[in-house]
C-alpha cells in the first residue's frame, strides 16, 4: 500500500538519500516501495542535538545535581561523533564538573553547526 504524502508550501521531506523540497503550493503524491522517509520536522539535525546537549548540561548545572543527567549527556555526546575534539573537551568538562565551561563549547557546537537540512 502506497504511503500518501501531503506536504506544505517550501516545507522538506527527505526519501532514503535525496532532500525534496516542495514548490510554493500545497503538494500531495503518493510513495511506493521501502524508501525511508522523514519530514523535516521528524529530523534531528546537529543544532537540535546540540541545543538538546546543551538543555541536559544546563540542568545538570542549575541542579547543581548532575548525576540523573550523566547518562543522558553521554548518549547526546555519542550523537556528534563528527565533531569529536569540541565534543572531547565537552564530556571532560562534564565529567570534570565544569559544567559552565561546557556550555559555552555547546553554544560553539551550535552557531557551528546552524545550516539547512542536507543529506
Amino acid at each position: 500500500m502506497p504511503l500518501r504524502v501531503e506536504l506544505k508550501p517550501f516545507e522538506r521531506i527527505v526519501i532514503g538519500e535525496s532532500v525534496i523540497i516542495n514548490s510554493a503550493g500545497r503538494t500531495c503524491f503518493l510513495v511506493e516501495g521501502e524508501a525511508p522517509i522523514l519530514r523535516e520536522k521528524d529530523t534531528i539535525t546537529p543544532e537540535t542535538a546540540a541545543k538538546r546537549l546543551y538543555l541536559c548540561v544546563q540542568t545538570m548545572y542549575l541542579k547543581n545535581d548532575p548525576e540523573p543527567y550523566r547518562t543522558a549527556c553521554r548518549g547526546l555526546l555519542d550523537e556528534r561523533a563528527e565533531d569529536r575534539d569540541l565534543i572531547a573537551a565537552v564530556a571532560r568538562q562534564v565529567s570534570d564538573g565544569r559544567l559552565h565551561e561546557a556550555l559555552k563549547d555547546i553554544r560553539k557546537l551550535i552557531e557551528h553547526e546552524r545550516q539547512p537540512l542536507t543529506v
